[in-house]
Protein backbone atom coordinates (compact mmCIF):
# COMPACT_ATOMS: atom_id res chain seq x y z
CA UNK A 1 0.00 0.00 0.00
CA UNK A 2 2.96 2.20 -0.45
CA UNK A 3 3.30 2.93 3.46
CA UNK A 4 6.58 4.74 4.56
CA UNK A 5 10.35 3.79 4.50
CA UNK A 6 11.55 1.74 7.64
CA UNK A 7 14.49 3.48 8.98
CA UNK A 8 16.30 3.56 12.47
CA UNK A 9 15.54 5.63 15.47
CA UNK A 10 18.14 7.74 14.65
CA UNK A 11 17.36 8.41 11.04
CA UNK A 12 13.76 8.95 12.06
CA UNK A 13 14.51 11.85 14.89
CA UNK A 14 17.16 13.92 12.02
CA UNK A 15 14.05 13.30 9.40
CA UNK A 16 11.71 14.57 11.99
CA UNK A 17 13.89 17.69 12.56
CA UNK A 18 13.70 18.61 9.49
CA UNK A 19 10.51 18.22 8.90
CA UNK A 20 9.69 20.02 12.19
CA UNK A 21 11.81 23.19 10.80
CA UNK A 22 9.17 23.39 7.82
CA UNK A 23 6.18 22.78 10.40
CA UNK A 24 7.48 26.15 12.16
CA UNK A 25 7.40 28.28 9.01
CA UNK A 26 4.45 26.72 8.19
CA UNK A 27 3.18 28.12 11.77
CA UNK A 28 4.60 31.47 11.17
CA UNK A 29 2.67 31.83 8.02
CA UNK A 30 -0.27 31.02 8.67
CA UNK A 31 -0.29 33.54 12.05
CA UNK A 32 0.77 35.77 9.25
CA UNK A 33 -1.96 34.88 7.22
CA UNK A 34 -4.80 35.33 10.03
CA UNK A 35 -3.63 38.11 10.43
CA UNK A 36 -4.13 39.51 6.93
CA UNK A 37 -7.59 38.30 7.46
CA UNK A 38 -8.51 39.96 10.51
CA UNK A 39 -7.15 43.06 8.69
CA UNK A 40 -9.98 42.19 5.49
CA UNK A 41 -12.39 45.11 5.35
CA UNK A 42 -15.55 44.90 6.14
CA UNK A 43 -18.72 45.29 3.99
CA UNK A 44 -22.40 46.55 6.25
CA UNK A 45 -25.27 43.56 5.29
CA UNK A 46 -27.96 46.56 5.09
CA UNK A 47 -30.19 44.17 3.05
CA UNK A 48 -33.34 42.44 5.00
CA UNK A 49 -32.95 38.39 5.25
CA UNK A 50 -35.68 36.61 6.69
CA UNK A 51 -34.40 32.93 8.17
CA UNK A 52 -37.50 30.35 9.67
CA UNK A 53 -35.72 28.42 13.22
CA UNK A 54 -37.13 26.58 16.56
CA UNK A 55 -38.78 30.12 17.53
CA UNK A 56 -40.31 31.33 13.79
CA UNK A 57 -39.30 33.81 11.60
CA UNK A 58 -35.96 35.61 12.28
CA UNK A 59 -33.45 38.05 10.80
CA UNK A 60 -29.90 37.77 10.39
CA UNK A 61 -29.00 40.21 13.73
CA UNK A 62 -31.16 37.61 15.75
CA UNK A 63 -28.27 34.63 14.77
CA UNK A 64 -25.99 36.70 17.05
CA UNK A 65 -28.19 35.85 19.96
CA UNK A 66 -26.90 39.23 21.10
CA UNK A 67 -23.27 38.74 20.92
CA UNK A 68 -20.97 40.59 18.91
CA UNK A 69 -20.11 37.86 16.22
CA UNK A 70 -21.14 35.01 14.30
CA UNK A 71 -20.07 32.48 12.38
CA UNK A 72 -22.54 30.65 9.63
CA UNK A 73 -21.48 27.37 8.23
CA UNK A 74 -23.47 26.96 5.08
CA UNK A 75 -24.75 23.63 5.31
CA UNK A 76 -25.44 21.96 1.71
CA UNK A 77 -29.09 20.40 2.03
CA UNK A 78 -31.44 21.99 -0.79
CA UNK A 79 -35.24 22.35 -0.68
CA UNK A 80 -35.62 18.91 -2.76
CA UNK A 81 -33.63 16.79 -0.81
CA UNK A 82 -34.83 14.58 1.59
CA UNK A 83 -31.65 14.80 4.03
CA UNK A 84 -29.14 16.52 4.30
CA UNK A 85 -25.17 16.55 2.29
CA UNK A 86 -23.13 13.68 4.19
CA UNK A 87 -20.12 15.89 3.96
CA UNK A 88 -21.54 18.58 5.78
CA UNK A 89 -22.93 16.18 8.15
CA UNK A 90 -19.46 15.18 8.85
CA UNK A 91 -18.62 18.83 9.30
CA UNK A 92 -20.95 19.21 11.50
CA UNK A 93 -20.39 16.23 13.57
CA UNK A 94 -16.77 17.79 14.79
CA UNK A 95 -18.55 21.05 15.79
CA UNK A 96 -17.66 20.91 19.55
CA UNK A 97 -19.71 22.55 22.32
CA UNK A 98 -20.34 25.92 21.63
CA UNK A 99 -19.63 27.49 25.12
CA UNK A 100 -16.20 27.65 24.15
CA UNK A 101 -17.04 29.91 21.44
CA UNK A 102 -20.06 31.98 23.29
CA UNK A 103 -17.23 32.90 25.82
CA UNK A 104 -15.40 34.76 23.38
CA UNK A 105 -18.17 36.86 22.64
CA UNK A 106 -19.12 34.35 18.82
CA UNK A 107 -22.35 32.63 18.14
CA UNK A 108 -22.25 29.50 15.62
CA UNK A 109 -25.53 28.56 13.39
CA UNK A 110 -25.71 26.39 10.30
CA UNK A 111 -27.57 27.85 7.41
CA UNK A 112 -29.45 25.65 4.53
CA UNK A 113 -31.92 26.56 1.61
CA UNK A 114 -34.03 23.70 2.64
CA UNK A 115 -37.47 24.22 4.59
CA UNK A 116 -37.10 24.11 8.15
CA UNK A 117 -40.09 21.30 8.11
CA UNK A 118 -36.81 19.23 6.56
CA UNK A 119 -34.28 20.32 8.29
CA UNK A 120 -36.17 20.21 11.98
CA UNK A 121 -35.90 15.88 11.65
CA UNK A 122 -32.64 15.65 10.20
CA UNK A 123 -31.10 17.39 12.82
CA UNK A 124 -33.10 15.26 15.45
CA UNK A 125 -32.05 12.53 13.48
CA UNK A 126 -28.39 13.04 13.50
CA UNK A 127 -28.37 14.03 17.31
CA UNK A 128 -26.97 17.87 16.95
CA UNK A 129 -28.20 20.93 18.79
CA UNK A 130 -26.54 23.75 16.97
CA UNK A 131 -28.60 25.88 15.96
CA UNK A 132 -29.99 25.64 12.46
CA UNK A 133 -31.94 27.75 10.14
CA UNK A 134 -33.72 27.51 7.01
CA UNK A 135 -33.01 30.19 4.43
CA UNK A 136 -35.59 29.31 1.96
CA UNK A 137 -37.55 32.57 2.38
CA UNK A 138 -34.71 34.77 1.27
CA UNK A 139 -32.14 35.11 -1.01
CA UNK A 140 -29.16 34.81 1.55
CA UNK A 141 -26.99 31.74 -0.10
CA UNK A 142 -27.22 33.22 -3.64
CA UNK A 143 -26.03 36.43 -2.22
CA UNK A 144 -23.12 34.97 -0.48
CA UNK A 145 -22.32 32.55 -3.35
CA UNK A 146 -22.92 29.00 -1.48
CA UNK A 147 -26.14 28.59 -3.97
CA UNK A 148 -24.83 28.99 -7.59
CA UNK A 149 -26.24 28.09 -11.23
CA UNK A 150 -24.75 24.85 -12.09
CA UNK A 151 -23.95 24.24 -16.13
CA UNK A 152 -27.07 22.42 -16.75
CA UNK A 153 -29.08 25.71 -15.56
CA UNK A 154 -30.15 24.48 -12.28
CA UNK A 155 -28.70 25.37 -8.75
CA UNK A 156 -25.90 23.98 -7.03
CA UNK A 157 -24.76 23.87 -3.67
CA UNK A 158 -21.43 24.87 -2.44
CA UNK A 159 -20.01 24.37 1.48
CA UNK A 160 -18.82 27.35 3.31
CA UNK A 161 -18.35 29.88 6.41
CA UNK A 162 -19.39 32.65 6.55
CA UNK A 163 -17.86 35.21 9.34
CA UNK A 164 -20.29 38.04 10.74
CA UNK A 165 -19.78 41.12 13.48
CA UNK A 166 -21.96 43.93 14.67
CA UNK A 167 -21.91 47.24 16.03
CA UNK A 168 -25.27 47.48 17.69
CA UNK A 169 -27.51 46.88 15.36
CA UNK A 170 -25.55 47.21 12.30
CA UNK A 171 -24.43 43.60 10.76
CA UNK A 172 -21.56 43.89 8.32
CA UNK A 173 -19.83 40.88 6.15
CA UNK A 174 -15.75 40.40 7.30
CA UNK A 175 -14.66 36.94 5.50
CA UNK A 176 -16.25 34.21 3.62
CA UNK A 177 -14.33 30.61 2.73
CA UNK A 178 -15.34 27.87 0.66
CA UNK A 179 -14.62 24.01 -0.05
CA UNK A 180 -10.97 23.73 0.28
CA UNK A 181 -10.85 26.71 2.14
CA UNK A 182 -12.59 24.39 4.98
CA UNK A 183 -9.86 22.01 5.09
CA UNK A 184 -8.10 23.88 8.57
CA UNK A 185 -11.21 23.88 10.42
CA UNK A 186 -12.25 20.14 10.34
CA UNK A 187 -11.12 17.94 13.26
CA UNK A 188 -11.37 14.49 11.50
CA UNK A 189 -8.62 16.01 8.79
CA UNK A 190 -6.73 17.73 10.80
CA UNK A 191 -6.47 14.24 12.49
CA UNK A 192 -5.75 12.38 9.25
CA UNK A 193 -3.27 15.35 8.16
CA UNK A 194 -0.98 13.90 10.95
CA UNK A 195 -1.28 10.01 10.06
CA UNK A 196 0.66 8.12 7.52
CA UNK A 197 -1.83 7.10 5.87
CA UNK A 198 -3.68 10.80 5.39
CA UNK A 199 -7.27 11.50 4.52
CA UNK A 200 -6.81 8.49 1.59
CA UNK A 201 -7.85 10.64 -1.05
CA UNK A 202 -6.71 10.31 -4.87
CA UNK A 203 -4.88 13.94 -5.08
CA UNK A 204 -2.63 13.09 -2.11
CA UNK A 205 0.56 12.48 -2.47
CA UNK A 206 2.87 10.00 -2.00
CA UNK A 207 0.64 8.28 -4.39
CA UNK A 208 -0.48 4.81 -3.53
CA UNK A 209 -2.11 5.17 0.08
CA UNK A 210 -5.96 6.35 -1.31
CA UNK A 211 -6.56 2.69 -0.85
CA UNK A 212 -5.07 1.27 1.19
CA UNK A 213 -8.36 0.03 3.81
CA UNK A 214 -9.59 -1.75 0.53
CA UNK A 215 -12.29 0.73 0.07
CA UNK A 216 -13.61 3.59 -2.15
CA UNK A 217 -10.89 6.69 -1.29
CA UNK A 218 -11.35 8.65 1.45
CA UNK A 219 -14.15 11.35 0.62
CA UNK A 220 -16.24 8.14 -0.64
CA UNK A 221 -16.45 6.64 2.43
CA UNK A 222 -18.35 9.27 3.83
CA UNK A 223 -21.40 8.36 5.33
CA UNK A 224 -24.06 9.76 8.10
CA UNK A 225 -22.75 8.82 11.48
CA UNK A 226 -25.54 6.26 11.68
CA UNK A 227 -24.82 4.25 8.91
CA UNK A 228 -21.51 3.20 8.97
CA UNK A 229 -20.45 -0.78 9.94
CA UNK A 230 -18.26 -0.54 12.73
Amino acid sequence: MGLPKVVTREEWRAARAELLALEKAATRARDALNTRRRELPMVEVDKLYVFEGPDGKAELLDLFEGRDQLVVYHFMFAPEWDAGCTSCSGFLDQIGHLAHLRARGTAFAAVSRAPFTKILPFKARMGWTVPWYSSNLSDFNQDFGVTVEAEDGGLQERPAISCFVREGEHVFHTYSTFERGLDGIGFTTNLLDLTALGRQEEWEKPAGRASSLGAPAGSARVRYHDEYDD
